[in-house]
Parts: structure tokens; sequence; C-alpha cells
């Protein structure tokens, strides 16, 4: 992979880390479906917007396509995060998607997108065991509540997963912009009536609806938009391995502002995070150091 990519994918990865912190915040207090239909309404105002300014037609004739896409890579996770992350700790919910690697990986081997070798395998193993040191697990309470949230997650970690082959092949026949577009809307309309539902209990403070603000216009329009774009030159498995430094960067961010403490522990999983994604994603730096230093200028 080309370190333009992977770099925007380091950058996305960054804002992507406080989405489980936002949510954690906003779901309580909004309601779950209403909080995330909320984004997914905002995410689709903004590149509804984007596609005006640019004279970009919606793409009616993928419609299908796109409310698979919208359900299985939108509206499905963001619905399921949102209810487990009443009853599941940031830290835990970031650690359980990063199952969705494992999840698009073999999803990705058996659409033929591409194939499993040892060195992604290890990758992903490494990724698995570096965020758990990141996040740095303590004993809970197994209520049945947070089991049935730790299950909830999963599977919405796993909808993530088996959504991005997926999206990879969508790619070919629809323009980044339109498809991100078309998926939000398709997510929208299937959102609206738990939104409806939470609407009447929903409690808009100022902090709830600042962090669905950035969650909707940053988290899921912007960067979801780059994201699809990069999709267009690079595997799955090394699309989702953004998973892995999102959840280093949701821990760097709690460290940085809520002052939480740091490590040898949590240096040596943010080591492992970035070993995995090397690996996952094909880069050597190695390589790039060694073509750096021999090339001519």
């Amino acid at each position: 992979m080309k370190n333009k990519y992977f770099l925007q994918l380091v950058a996305l990865s960054a804002l992507w880390g406080a989405s489980f912190l936002l949510t954690r915040i906003a779901a309580p207090v909004l309601g779950p479906n209403l909080m995330a239909a909320s984004r997914m309404g905002l995410a689709t105002l903004v590149l509804a917007a984007i596609m005006r300014v640019l004279k970009h037609p919606w793409p009616k004739g993928h419609w299908r396509e796109l409310f698979v896409l919208g359900l299985v890579g939108v509206a499905g996770p963001h619905v399921l995060y949102a209810w487990a992350s009443l009853h599941l700790p940031a830290g835990y919910g970031a650690l359980l998607s990063v199952t969705s690697v494992l999840f698009g990986a073999f999803a990705s081997a058996w659409m033929k997108e591409e194939t499993l070798t040892p060195t992604k395998l290890m990758g992903c193993l490494l990724g698995f065991l570096g965020a758990a040191l990141v996040v740095r697990l303590g004993p809970v309470h197994p209520s049945d509540a947070l089991i049935t949230s730790a299950l909830v997650c999963t599977a919405a970690a796993g909808l993530s997963g088996v959504s991005t082959p997926l999206l990879k092949r969508a790619t070919v026949r629809m323009e980044p912009l339109t498809l991100t577009a078309g998926m939000h809307a398709a997510a929208l309309l299937m959102m609206l009536p738990g939104a409806i539902y939470d609407f009447p209990q929903a409690q808009f403070t100022l902090t709830a609806v600042l962090s669905v603000l950035v969650l909707g216009v940053a988290t899921s329009g912007l960067a979801y938009w780059i994201f699809v774009r990069i999709m267009r030159h690079i595997t799955p498995v090394a699309g989702l391995s953004s998973t892995f430094m999102s959840t280093g960067f949701g821990v760097l961010w709690s460290v940085i502002f809520l002052g939480e403490a740091t490590g040898p522990v949590l240096y040596a999983g943010s080591a492992l995070i970035l070993l995995s994604c090397l690996l996952v994603t094909g880069m050597n730096p190695w390589r790039l150091s060694v073509n750096a230093l021999t090339s001519k200028p």
C-alpha cells in the first residue's frame, strides 16, 4: 500500500478513535435509535450539499445495492454500537470492535477479494493483542446487561467487517461521494422508525447535541467519504487495519483529555498495533527507508 493511503488511514483513525467516547456520551441521553439516526441525518445533509456543489447526481440506478450497504455497513453497526454503549464501557466497545478485522478478513477471502497470507493473519492476531493491552481490560461484574451488550457490540463489528469487501466491489460501479451519500441516505430511512420511538424521551443536552454533531458531520459524513475513496486503491483487510489504530487513538484521547494514566503496558500495546497495521497493509518501512536512501536525486 502506498504511503499516502496509509497516512490517510492514520488520520481517519485518529478521528474515529473519539467515536466510542462520543457515542457513550450521547446515546444514554438521546436514546440509541435517535442518536444513530441523527448521526446519519447530519452525514446525509453534509454529503448531499457537497454533491450539489460538485453537481453529482444521486445513484438511483443502484438503490438496491445502496440499501444493502446502508443496512450492513452503516445502519446496522451504528444502531447496535449505540445500544451496546448503554451498558458497555467505551474501552470495552473499542476492543470488541477490533473483531471486525477478523470478520472482514474471512469475508474478503470467501468473496475472493484477496488472499489471506500467514503475514496478514499474524497481523490480525497482533492487532487483537495490542488492542487488549491498550484498553487494559480490568475485572467487571458479569451482569446479564453487560454480557448482552458485549454480544450486541460483537454483532455490530461483524456487520462492519463483512460490509468492507462489499464496499470495495461497489467502488468499481459508483463514484465514492455518491456511494457514501447513498449509503447514509438509505441508512437514515431505515433508522427513522426507531428515532421516532426514542424522540419523546430524548433529552437534548448541549453535550449530547455537540457529540452527535461531530459524529454526523466529521466521523460519518466527511471521514467515511474519504475512507471510500481510499478503498478504491487498497484491499479490504488493509482498510480494516484502521480499526486497530482507532482503538489506540481512542485511549490516547482519553489520556490527553481525561487525564487517564499511562504506563509500559500502554506503550507495548501501541507498538503491537502499529506492527499489526504494517503487516496487514503490506507496508515494509525498512524497504521504504532503503529505497529512499538508495534512490538517486
